[in-house]
């Protein structure tokens, strides 16, 4: 598998991600992923990115249940 920005050879780690949502933000520090040699770049299988969907949606269900108390 070669990384789309640098064309270098990607190997099965780990990587960070985080996003920001309803005034909180989520950071996943080791998602499984698949990671540039050369520069870094990670790319998230579909299992990675529908489990990290969910962990987001299920925040932004809770986030919206506090917004409604304060």
């Amino acid at each position: 598998m070669k990384c789309m920005y640098c064309q270098a050879e990607m190997m099965r780690g780990t990587a960070p991600f985080h996003i920001d949502r309803k005034d909180v933000h989520i950071g996943l520090d080791k998602v499984p992923a698949w990671v540039c040699t050369q520069c870094g770049e990670a790319y998230f299988e579909e299992g990675e990115v529908d489990a990290m969907q969910e962990i987001i949606k299920a925040v932004d269900e809770q986030a919206g249940k506090l917004a409604h108390t304060a």
